[in-house]
C-alpha cells in the first residue's frame, strides 16, 4: 500500500516514513503544504498523512481541496493541538481521523491499518482467497495453515493483489502502490517480483492462485484463464 505523509517537521516525517516502510508501505514524503497538495493530487495513495499546521498551506485546506476535487484516499490528520475546534475544523474538511501529537508508532499503524480497511470495506483485517490468507496487521501469510516467508515487498505486492483479487492488477499499479515516487519504472521488477511470489504460494498447490494476463499484469483468482 502507498502512504503519503505530509508534515514539515523532517525529523518526525522521517521516523514515520522510516517505520512505515519497515512495515512494507511504499512512502512519500513532502515538508510543506504545497508540495503535499501536488503529490495527493497527482498520485494514487492509499492513504495520506497530513499535518494541520504547514507552511505555504494548512492541511485543512488541503483536506478541503482535495474533497472537492472528489479525491477520496483516507486522509489521517496529525496536529500539536489539542483543543475540540481545531480536530472538528479537521474532520469537517473531510479527514477520517487525526491523532495528537505526540503518539505512539505502534497507534499510528492500527489507525493507518483500520482507515485503509474501512475505506475499501473490508470489515475483517484478514484477507483471503482459497486456502491462503493474509493478515496485514500482524504481517503473515499462510496457506493450508502453512507459514510462508515473505520479503517486505513480496508481501505489498501480495496485499495489493488480495485487496483486488478476481480483479486484474496492472504492473503499473503495482509499481505506483508498492514503490515510492523515486522508482524508476523502466525495470521488470513487477515481473521478477511475482515470479518469487508463485514459487513461494503455488508450487506443490494443486489450485493455482496467481495467474498473468498476457500484455496487462496480474490476477489472484481461484479460476484459471
Amino acid at each position: 500500500m502507498r502512504i503519503l505523509v505530509v508534515e514539515d517537521e523532517r525529523r518526525l516525517a522521517n521516523i514515520i516514513k522510516k517505520g512505515l516502510t519497515e512495515e512494507g508501505f511504499a512512502v512519500d514524503a513532502a515538508y510543506d503544504g504545497e508540495e503535499g497538495q501536488y503529490l495527493a493530487e497527482s498520485e494514487e495513495y492509499d492513504l495520506i498523512l497530513l499535518d494541520i499546521m504547514l507552511p505555504k498551506v494548512d492541511g485543512v485546506t488541503i483536506c478541503r481541496e482535495l474533497r472537492t476535487k472528489n479525491i477520496r484516499s483516507p486522509v489521517l490528520m496529525l496536529t500539536a493541538k489539542s483543543e475540540v475546534e481545531d480536530k472538528v475544523a479537521g474532520l469537517d474538511s473531510g479527514a477520517d481521523d487525526y491523532m495528537t501529537k505526540p503518539f505512539s508508532f505502534l497507534e499510528l499503524r492500527s489507525r493507518i491499518h483500520a482507515l485503509i480497511r474501512r475505506s475499501k470495506q473490508e470489515p475483517s483485517p484478514t484477507l483471503k482467497i482459497s486456502d491462503l490468507e493474509l493478515d496485514p496487521i500482524k504481517h503473515k501469510v499462510q496457506r493450508s495453515g502453512k507459514p510462508i516467508s515473505l520479503t517486505p515487498k513480496e508481501f505489498s505486492v501480495m496485499e495489493l493483489l488480495l485487496r483486488h483479487k478476481d480483479e486484474v492488477v496492472t504492473r503499473t499499479m503495482i509499481i505506483e502502490h508498492v514503490w515510492d515516487y523515486n522508482f524508476d519504472g523502466m525495470s521488470n521488477i513487477v515481473d521478477v517480483f511475482v515470479a518469487s511470489l508463485r514459487r513461494k504460494v503455488d508450487k506443490g498447490s494443486k489450485v493455482k492462485l496467481i495467474h498473468t494476463i498476457h500484455g496487462v499484469g496480474y490476477k489472484i483468482s481461484v479460476e484459471s484463464d
